[in-house]
């Protein structure tokens, strides 16, 4: 946001929307002085206080003498969701705009547990199906759905992750078994093309692999960050990917690696 921009006046974000926003704007400048950010939202300096050390307790971001830092994050690490949501939040829009708008009207598909695929479920709130079946084992994508009458949302069971609000494990497997989709949206923590689609939980891998063997196309959606990164337990080689959709700052030695292992790749 330019500073003309960021001089209008504008709605004052809520809580949990500030601080989210706190954490894009400091990862995007570098860092911010708590004036300047008391300034760009429009509220007390205390207040920017309080959110700064509250940020800095989950590990949002690092608090600096009269401001904060980005924090980086080791990329084998199981990171919490809402901390996940505030990074690289405009692209993950993009990308979870881009993929609603390729799914039609009757068809099953399965929406994986993340920051990028919730995104997927928010624009598909917006978009006018008859019907639509959507498979999820993560928590806030049922609730996302769950007031949408001609979706019918299908909740996996299991253990909950309390850092992804994902259900895994036998019983999270025993029912998927039973089912088929037309399209999985797979969340990624890290894709490197020479070892493939990879995540910090062996459980949770153990049931996105079954994911992909139940959806007849298969495709991956992540921020241009994860690719490249590699995680503990590996998902799938990227050659059962049907499709990856990216933003725009993906590498071109990456997105040219996935198109030679014949995987379409789709930038937002």
């Amino acid at each position: 946001m330019s500073q003309d921009q960021a001089a209008t006046p504008f709605r004052r974000p809520r809580l949990a929307e500030r601080r989210r926003l706190i954490v894009d704007y400091v990862e995007k400048q570098g860092r911010a002085t708590v004036e300047e950010l008391a300034a760009k939202f429009n509220t007390s300096t205390v207040t920017i206080r309080a959110d700064l050390e509250a940020l800095a307790r989950t590990a949002a971001l690092t608090r600096s003498h009269g401001g904060a830092l980005p924090i980086v994050q080791p990329s084998a690490s199981d990171t919490p969701l809402n901390i996940k949501e505030a990074r690289w939040h405009a692209q993950k829009l993009r990308i979870g705009r881009t993929a609603a708008g390729m799914i039609r009207d009757g068809e099953t598909i399965i929406l994986d547990s993340g920051s990028t695929t919730v995104e997927i479920a928010r624009h598909i709130r917006h978009l006018q199906f008859e019907s639509l079946t959507v498979i999820t084992n993560a928590l806030n994508i049922a609730l996302e759905l769950s007031d949408l009458p001609q979706i019918r949302v299908m909740m996996l069971g299991g253990l909950l992750r309390q850092t992804s609000y994902s259900l895994v494990g036998p019983d999270a497997e025993q029912t998927l078994a039973r089912l088929s989709a037309d399209r999985l949206f797979l969340g990624v923590d890290g894709l490197d093309p020479a070892i493939g689609v990879t995540t910090p939980d062996p459980l949770e891998a153990s049931l996105n692999a079954l994911m992909i063997r139940v959806s007849r196309k298969t495709i991956a959606v992540l921020d241009a960050s994860k690719l490249g990164q590699r995680c503990l337990s590996v998902i799938t080689p990227v050659t059962r990917l049907h499709q990856v959709i990216t933003d725009t700052s993906a590498p071109k030695e990456m997105t040219e690696a996935l198109r030679a292992a014949g995987v379409s790749v789709t930038l937002a």
